[in-house]
C-alpha cells in the first residue's frame, strides 16, 4: 500500500474483515517494521494495523518543541499523510470512530497533534512518550470536540525528549476538547515503551466496538 508520497506496511485481517483499524506512527530514526512490531503484543486479532513509513526516517526535522517553522514543510506533510489515510479508511467503510492513533515519540507527537487540529471521534488516540507540538507559548486554540475520544498519554517523569509539563499540557488541552484522557507517568523510566503501556492500548483497542447498523441512530 502506499498514501500521500510515503510506504505502508500492514499487519492485521483485510479492512474488510476488520472490526478497527490502528494507524501505527514509529519515532525519529524508526520505521513502519519496528512500530508495527507492537500488533503481535496487542493480541487483537480482528484489528488491522497500518504503519506509514517516514522518508529518511523523521516525521519531522528539529524537536517537536522548536518554533512550528522550523519543522516545516514537513510536519505539515506528515499530518498530511495521516488525513489521507484515515479519509481512505473511511472511504472502505472504516469511519474515525473505528480508528485508533498511536504513536511513539516522535510519531506519537504526531499522532496527538493530528488529532487535535482534525477533532472528531476516533476509535482511540495513544502517545506513548509523546506531546502536543510546537514551542510553550503556542496558543492552543483548537477548533472542535473530540467528542469523548479516549486518550492514553504514557511517558516518563524523566524522559530526556519530553518534558514532564509538555504531557500535563496536552492532557489538560485534550481534556477541554472534550477527550476522555489517561494519563500515566512512570518514574524513572527510560525513552521507550512498558508493559503497563501496552496493556492500556490493549484495553482501548477493546473499546471500539460496531455499532450494528440498525442500532444506528437516525438522521
Amino acid at each position: 500500500m502506499t498514501g500521500h508520497a510515503v510506504t505502508l506496511a500492514a499487519a492485521g485481517p483485510p479492512l474488510n474483515d476488520a472490526r478497527a483499524a490502528v494507524v501505527m506512527l514509529h519515532g525519529r530514526g524508526g520505521s513502519a517494521g519496528d512500530i508495527l512490531s507492537l500488533a503481535g503484543a496487542l493480541q487483537q486479532t480482528d484489528v488491522a494495523y497500518i504503519a506509514p513509513q517516514a522518508p529518511d526516517h523523521t516525521w519531522y526535522p528539529q524537536s517537536f518543541l522548536a518554533p512550528l517553522e522550523q519543522n516545516e514543510p514537513l510536519l505539515s506533510r506528515s499530518l498530511a499523510t495521516i488525513d489521507a489515510i484515515v479519509n481512505d479508511l473511511a472511504g472502505r467503510g472504516i469511519a474515525s470512530d473505528r480508528v485508533a492513533l498511536v504513536g511513539f515519540s516522535q510519531g506519537g507527537c504526531l499522532a496527538l497533534e493530528f488529532a487535535a487540529q482534525n477533532a472528531g471521534r476516533y476509535g482511540g488516540v495513544a502517545g506513548l512518550s509523546a506531546g502536543l507540538i510546537g514551542p510553550q507559548s503556542l496558543a492552543r486554540d483548537y477548533p472542535g470536540s473530540l467528542a469523548g475520544t479516549r486518550v492514553f498519554l504514557g511517558c516518563s517523569d524523566v524522559d530526556p525528549h519530553i518534558p514532564l509539563e509538555r504531557v500535563r499540557l496536552t492532557a489538560k488541552v485534550l481534556t477541554g476538547m472534550g477527550a476522555a484522557v489517561t494519563e500515566r507517568i512512570y518514574p524513572g523510566m527510560g525513552h521507550t515503551i512498558n508493559q503497563d503501556e501496552i496493556a492500556h492500548l490493549r484495553r482501548l483497542l477493546d473499546g471500539i466496538r460496531v455499532i450494528p447498523r440498525s442500532d444506528r441512530p437516525s438522521a
